[in-house]
């Protein structure tokens, strides 16, 4: 990887008010221009906004390839790699937990969300697709909120090239203190045994569906070292340098880089 400053999104998002969220989006991709970011990750399903209740969408007709083509435009327009969330349904009426990387020249790709939470099930598809993404001279991997609680997922993120992993959290409950605490035990874990960057926030405040968020957003480094951190609950962005030095002392280091070592024929595919 390449030096590389990343945005990261604490957001206010209402279910499906969209145009309303995206317009706030587009202030904050702005500000992350001004302040020389190259790549802006938001919450997961930042844009619609996050419920498990399934009369919802039964009665809302979901347009991705709409949201999809104003993200091209936000991207192009403030040169941006932007990381942003929605409720996705497909032709056959089947919604997914995804997550787009838009790129200033309109290259789209789209993550779906693999591991459903039990809340989730019966409302989103689960997706099978693990895939990988560039951009600004860095590979990365996204998981959605629940995905990270699964070890393996990240090793094979990692395996697959990845130096950072996205992880955009719709989770709901407690206070941003308690929050904090909970993703400290386990994604310093990811990065440390992966020998790569997490970068993950969530969604803040009512969002008018019944569910609460503490917003918070964090950035840990590959020895599960803690580089940046918003605890404060409200809306907002920061704004981090990942050191492509720091990576390299890492993965340079035979007894700290762990994964050339892992046991292939013990723990094959």
């Amino acid at each position: 990887m390449e030096d590389i400053r990343i945005a990261t999104v604490i957001a206010h998002a209402p279910v499906f008010r969209i145009d309303e969220n995206l317009e706030k989006m587009g202030k904050f991709v702005q500000e992350a221009k001004a302040r020389a970011a190259n790549i802006i990750c938001f919450p997961e399903m930042n844009i619609t906004g996050y419920t498990t209740r399934i009369d919802v969408f039964q009665s809302i007709r979901m347009d991705s390839e709409k949201i999809l083509q104003k993200l091209i435009r936000m991207a192009r327009q403030n040169d941006m790699v932007i990381l942003s969330g929605f409720a996705e349904m497909d032709g056959d009426g089947h919604v997914f937990a995804s997550h787009a990387v838009v790129k200033p020249d309109g290259d789209v790709g789209l993550y779906r969300k693999l591991y459903l939470a039990p809340p989730e099930k019966g409302v989103f598809n689960p997706a099978s697709d693990i895939p990988i993404f560039e951009a600004c001279h860095v590979r990365f991997g996204i998981q959605l909120c629940y995905d990270a609680h699964f070890p393996e997922l990240s090793s094979r993120m990692a395996r697959s090239g990845a130096d950072i992993i996205f992880i955009p959290h719709a989770s709901p409950k407690g206070t941003p203190e308690e929050k904090y605490l909970s993703w400290s035990r386990h994604l310093p874990a990811r990065a440390y045994d992966n020998s790569l960057f997490i970068v993950a926030c969530n969604q803040t405040g009512d969002n008018g569906a019944g569910l609460s968020f503490p917003g918070i957003a964090v950035v840990f480094g590959p020895s599960g070292e803690l580089i940046d951190r918003d605890i404060g609950g409200k809306e907002g962005m920061i704004v981090t340098d990942l050191k492509q030095e720091v990576l390299e002392k890492v993965r340079g280091h035979r007894m700290r880089y762990f994964l050339p070592n892992r046991r292939d024929d013990l723990f094959p595919g």
